[in-house]
């Protein structure tokens, strides 16, 4: 099939929840790409119109309501229609994807792409569920009103796909707008504004031009460089009829609908089933019901937290067990030196730090397209809504704060689902405050080594009662953080949150799969080189510069190698053989085995007090010090920007515990309870865990939900700010707990 004239683009737009993505995916099958918008951090989706011998492609606009920009995703979308995106041209047709069961509300926006003056095919989607709604729609006579092609698809079942792949390859001339009246006390201030715009361009789209500048300082912005006298012009008429005063802002709504309503009475016929109940009119009555949508909620939200929490453990176990089989091999096959370790600690493990989330991500995005695609995402805003108002976000907010109890790298991702851009901003700069996984081997290290473990009551454990004290505490602030965010950062009136309720709908795997491919796609490509490139400056800086051992360690280390060279020559041939099967063979099982393992941590643990990252911790010392920490502490706080989780093993090679000990080793344990400073006083003490503990619940020690916040806001200023005021946080409650203490006797 191919077009009569070239068609390179076609664009969709549409209001949310109207199938507009599932028609996307029915027309491109498996040739998409997503990337970003130059300058903003909206996906751009596009693919290949299938069924065509000519690469034509089809874009997926972000879903608005209308044309008169609010958000960056309805900015993005009037930008793309008009041909302001740089380097992209105003698409050669335009769909318009209309829900069938909601017709007068869709038709908003339809006019609007109509006074564009493009080529224009409307596509009437959902006609499958127009008898469940009770409704009927006469397709020509809508095509004959609005002066373009009207095609019914069912996008989900295929219906209607070649007959619009064929208007569109044969497009209509472009739209000559509809006849919709303003208000009589604006029609001539908004004529004279009209008149200054270009005589070529229809009158429908230089009276949208002139009453969007009018109504929209989004829309007005523009044209202070590209016609300031037009500027100008604007914000006279404004001031003219705030004057009089004429309510010129509703003039635009309250003249398209008067034009749609008659239309939509002409075209929609009411059938016999209208007004009984639908299936989803049933499933709302309880899912939305005051007592039981909460609980229902929460029983959801508690699925979710426990599958990306708990399910995704041991894919992730199995992703660094395969690192760790990965950097086996290479060691066992390249020389040591420089090389062999850059390969292995750094980009190995770089890479190790990237995909090692990915069954977390794929886990929550799964969930969230379920609850997107079957519609009930909609109602958890819903029901949320009013309590998240009182800090200050919607109840849109709720999915990426509790999926950052898994990890805070996925929450942030969540929160695109956030039309709201302060909103969104808002969320994504407290999500890290919640308790993610990676603190959690911290979290045991210091509670099991520092918290009795007795019971309060006799019933409640102190050990699980410090915790639950810490994740509540993150939680709180995060609240407290969202509360002054929107009071002194993001002012202004709060988003308005209108939203509708798409009827439920059976999810289809094939788009489900794509979507999660895709976000697991963009976040190993994008977030993944960031991460990988710090991964290794962090590994860097943590081995260099190789420093030589004092003369006693030196001989200590020489002896233990001689000592198990020896071993092993001394050792008859056939069992020698036997030996070199097992992991005792290894230069680090020999040394074990000739209890020479202490001497290699500390080896270890010499390096890294003489590395840049020990340096940098005893430089960070007096700073660190009013929280209680030395510099010890201080060296594997910076280590843990990697991952918060790093300070155990941070901490166990410095303590000459073993790299390998996790927060379960006894012997790092008892390393750290003997500590003490040269006048004898112990470096750890309840006060000074208690503190660390609190200053891990506010610090950002996380590079990889930097990369990943850079990679969502397009901007390391936001990231900078999240990092500045979490570690504000973290150094503030942690002082107050270490310096009260002691005035209380407690240090």
């Amino acid at each position: 099939m191919e077009p009569a004239t070239r068609v390179r683009t076609v664009a969709l737009a549409g209001n949310p929840n109207v199938g507009k993505t599932t028609l996307f995916n029915a027309l491109t099958g498996s040739h998409q790409k997503v990337a970003n918008y130059p300058g903003v951090t909206v996906e751009r989706k596009s693919g290949v119109l299938s069924g065509t011998e000519r690469g034509v492609e089809v874009v997926d606009l972000p879903g608005t309501y209308s044309l008169a920009p609010k958000s960056i995703d309805e900015r993005v979308a009037f930008d793309a229609l008009v041909g302001r995106i740089p380097g992209e041209p105003a698409p050669d047709v335009v769909v318009c994807v209309v829900d069938a069961t909601n017709l007068e509300r869709n038709l908003y926006l339809v006019t609007q792409v109509l006074d564009l003056g493009l080529p224009t095919v409307v596509a009437l989607n959902m006609v499958d569920t127009l008898d469940e709604a009770g409704v009927a729609v006469d397709g020509a006579a809508l095509a004959e009103r609005l002066g373009v092609p009207v095609v019914e698809t069912a996008a989900r079942s295929g219906q209607g796909l070649d007959a619009l792949r064929a208007a569109v390859l044969d497009p209509p001339p472009p739209a000559q707008g509809v006849d919709w009246q303003v208000m009589p006390a604006l029609a001539t201030a908004l004529d004279a504004l009209e008149d200054r715009l270009p005589a070529e361009r229809s009158h429908a789209r230089r009276r949208f031009e002139a009453l969007g500048a009018l109504t929209s300082d989004p829309l007005l912005a523009p044209w202070a460089d590209d016609d300031p006298a037009f500027h100008q012009a604007v914000l006279d008429t404004r001031e003219a009829l705030a004057a009089r005063p004429v309510p010129y802002q509703m003039a635009e709504m309250t003249g398209r609908y008067g034009w749609i309503s008659p239309v939509a009475a002409q075209v929609v016929r009411q059938t016999a089933a209208a007004g009984q109940p639908t299936l989803s009119d049933k499933i709302d009555a309880v899912v939305t019901h005051r007592v039981w949508g909460p609980l229902i909620f929460g029983g959801v939200l508690l699925l979710i937290f426990q599958a990306v929490f708990s399910w995704a453990v041991p894919a992730m176990d199995a992703i660094e067990w395969l690192v760790g089989v990965t950097g086996d091999g290479l060691r066992s096959v390249l020389p040591d030196g420089v090389v062999e370790d850059v390969l292995v600690e750094g980009a190995l493990t770089g890479v190790g730090n990237v995909l090692v989330f990915l069954p977390q991500i794929l886990l929550l995005f799964l969930f969230l397209g379920l609850m997107e695609d079957t519609g009930y995402m909609a109602r958890t805003a819903f029901i949320m809504d009013r309590a998240m108002r009182r800090v200050g976000l919607s109840g849109g907010s709720v999915v990426p704060m509790l999926s950052a109890y898994a990890c805070a790298i996925p929450g942030i991702m969540a929160a695109r689902t956030l039309a709201d851009e302060r909103e969104r901003i808002i969320t994504i700069m407290v999500v890290p405050l919640q308790g993610c996984s990676a603190r959690l081997p911290v979290y045991v290290l210091f509670i099991a080594a520092f918290i009795p473990s007795g019971a309060l009551f006799g019933v409640i454990g102190y050990q699980g009662l410090a915790m639950t004290a810490l994740y509540v505490l993150g939680t709180l602030m995060a609240f407290v953080a969202a509360w002054v965010l929107r009071k002194w950062v993001f002012t202004g009136g709060g988003s308005s949150f209108v939203m509708e309720l798409p009827p439920y709908r059976l999810p289809q795997p094939r788009y489900l799969w794509r979507r999660m491919w895709d976000r697991a796609k963009v976040f190993v490509v994008r977030a993944g080189k960031i991460i990988f490139g710090l991964s290794i400056v962090l590994w860097v800086l943590a081995s260099y510069p190789k420093v030589d051992l004092p003369p006693e360690l030196a001989a200590r280390a020489e002896a233990a190698e001689a000592q198990v060279g020896e071993r092993f020559v001394a050792v008859e041939p056939g069992v020698r053989a036997e030996l070199e099967a097992t992991e005792a063979q290894s230069i680090e099982g020999a040394l074990e085995a000739a209890d020479a393992g202490a001497v290699r941590d500390e080896v270890a643990s010499y390096q890294v007090r003489n590395s840049y990252v020990g340096r940098f911790g005893r430089a960070l010392e007096p700073i660190m010090r009013p929280l209680g920490f030395d510099w010890k502490i201080s060296a594997g706080i910076v280590a843990s920007f990697a991952a918060r989780e790093v300070i155990v093993s941070a901490l166990a090679t410095i303590y000459s515990a073993g790299a390998d000990a996790d927060e379960e080793s006894l012997a790092l344990r008892d390393a750290i309870q003997a500590d003490t400073y040269p006048d004898g006083t112990r470096v750890f003490t309840p006060l000074v865990a208690v503190s660390l503990l609190v200053f891990f619940v506010f610090a950002l020690q996380c590079m990889s939900t930097l990369a990943i916040a850079r990679r969502e806001l397009n901007s390391w200023l936001w990231p900078a700010v999240m990092w500045g005021y979490m570690f504000a946080l973290a150094y503030g409650f942690s002082f107050a707990i270490y310096q009260g203490g002691r005035l209380l006797g407690l240090g």
